[in-house]
């Protein structure tokens, strides 16, 4: 199992290089993410965007890689920039796909389109992964889906888990998080985790082991959970984190970067290729490590 981010570094070192076209590549972060993957031997990537902008970039400040990238010169015309990128993970050029200067709406617009797009039937979904001391640990969903009934639970919970199992986790346990652990009627969350719970003891939710709901301390601490008297083999000990919806996504999310100050990367899984969904706010280094991450997710 894979433990940390460089641990992850080093076995996608070991597989051959795939290449990330990045939408929209025109700015700093996003050509500096694409210097580093090339640096780190990750990636090789495929620039869209304003070339103007791109060679100028490179030539003030890393001259050494001006002849290292392919350029598809999209102007500053964003959703162009979009369509081009996806047109180029549909023939074959590249393998994962990272966001740059436009915006996640303008992207998945173009990703969702149902005849140019990279749709396959399952629901798009944010996977993040947090380096805990311990081990690495998964958290969705805090991007895509913003009140996700039970069918789109098991897509994000079936996205997470391929991810997991991308990181040598061959049977992740997944906690359905609520506020408490007792099925409330008045709590949605507790009553679709219960739901989830037995569909997955009746083999609907494969690859992995669930339970829920569990409460955040009841998931990630032994100490809680045997307090609590949780007897499962998902309490205390989860792998994954299934939030109830997008806001304790989020937070939970930023919590992680601004309180606790963990690395973080991320991915969106679902579509034919990953997806990376890069903040604004996102350092090169993150860009880089979810460029990582989609290489190892899209074997």
């Amino acid at each position: 199992m894979i433990k940390n981010f460089e641990q992850l570094m080093a076995k996608v070192k070991e597989m051959k290089n795939k290449t990330v076209v990045i939408a929209a590549a025109h700015t700093s972060s996003a050509i500096n993410a694409a210097i580093m993957a090339k640096k780190e031997n990750i990636a090789n990537s495929l620039l869209v965007g304003d070339k103007q902008y791109i060679d100028k970039y490179l030539q003030e400040n890393a001259s050494e890689f001006v002849n290292d990238f392919y350029i598809i010169d999209t102007g500053e015309d964003l959703e162009k920039a979009a369509a081009e990128s996806v047109k180029a993970i549909r023939e074959g050029k590249a393998d994962i796909l990272l966001k740059g200067k436009c915006a996640t709406a303008t992207l998945i617009k173009v990703v969702l389109d149902k005849e140019k797009g990279l749709r396959t039937g399952d629901n798009l979904s944010d996977v993040l992964v947090y380096e805990h001391p311990q081990r690495l640990v998964l958290m969705s969903d805090g991007g895509i889906n913003l009140y996700p009934g039970i069918e789109e639970k098991i897509s994000i919970i079936n996205n997470a888990v391929k991810v997991a199992h991308a990181l040598n986790n061959n049977k992740p346990k997944v906690a359905l998080l609520a506020a408490v652990e007792a099925v409330n009627p008045k709590m949605p969350a507790t009553v679709e985790a219960n739901t989830i719970t037995k569909m997955y003891k009746k083999n609907r939710v494969k690859d992995c082991i669930v339970e829920g709901p569990l409460a955040f301390d009841g998931a990630v601490s032994k100490m809680a959970a045997k307090a609590k008297g949780i007897k499962s083999e998902v309490g205390g000990d989860a792998d994954v984190l299934i939030v109830p919806n997008i806001e304790a996504g989020n937070i939970f999310g930023k919590a992680l970067t601004y309180y606790c100050n963990y690395r973080v990367t991320h991915v969106v899984m679902g579509a034919k290729v990953p997806i990376i969904i890069a903040s604004r706010v996102d350092t090169a280094e993150t860009k880089m490590l979810s460029i990582a991450l989609g290489v190892l997710s899209s074997q």
